[in-house]
């Protein structure tokens, strides 16, 4: 029996994913290496050019951007949060947020900061993806040529798919959770660095050919 190649590879992601998920809970002093991730995102110079930039706001063992988050909230940049929704067809999609203050913000899907309901799509604090200037992106895995694992929702694979071609994407890990190769689709999109708190991998971007 000829196993389907998508099933391979979705077998091959599901193997990828528990391995990356298992690394990054065990990874040790996550803060510490959250705090060194976080100043190589703000010291590199596609951030520092960039004047609407995109963060994530943890959950559960991701590196922590949080405290380093709300130091950027006051350096004049525009600070666009995530936050989980559904299109007009009921797909999963990100809403972009513009940050101010975290007091604008309530626990939300998995416990994860974001803005109230009755507020999505409010004038001027919901932004287009086309304005993002560069996008720092979360990962359950990725490798150092900026293949890019998810948890398999498919929120920033749509997200990234409508950013304008100049915006750089800035994939964050541990280094624990880099693997030799990521199990890539036509679908998904590569970054162009990976931080991790042990150097910083320059990626094929768009480019990516698999």
């Amino acid at each position: 029996m000829v196993v389907p190649v998508s099933l391979m590879m979705n077998d091959l992601k599901v193997r990828q994913r528990r391995q990356a998920y298992d690394a990054r809970n065990a990874q040790a002093d996550k803060e510490a290496a959250s705090r060194v991730i976080c100043n190589q995102i703000t010291a590199h110079p596609a951030y520092q050019q960039a004047k609407t930039v995109m963060w994530y706001i943890h959950c559960r063992s991701e590196a922590r951007t949080e405290p380093s988050l709300r130091q950027e909230l006051s350096t004049g940049k525009r600070i666009i949060i995530p936050y989980c929704t559904q299109d007009e067809q009921g797909r999963n999609k990100l809403g972009l947020w513009l940050l101010e203050d975290f007091a604008e913000l309530a626990p939300g899907m998995w416990g994860i900061l974001e803005p109230p309901k009755e507020r999505w799509g409010e004038a001027g604090k919901e932004i287009a993806p086309d304005q993002l200037d560069c996008i720092i992106v979360p990962g359950v895995a990725f490798d150092r040529r900026g293949g890019r694992l998810g948890n398999g929702a498919g929120y920033y694979d749509r997200l990234l798919q409508c950013v304008r071609a100049d915006a750089v994407l800035i994939g964050v890990c541990y280094e624990s959770q880099l693997m030799d190769r990521i199990a890539m689709e036509s679908h998904d999109v590569a970054m162009d660095f990976v931080i991790t708190e042990k150097a910083i991998y320059t990626g094929s971007g768009r480019s990516f050919a698999s």
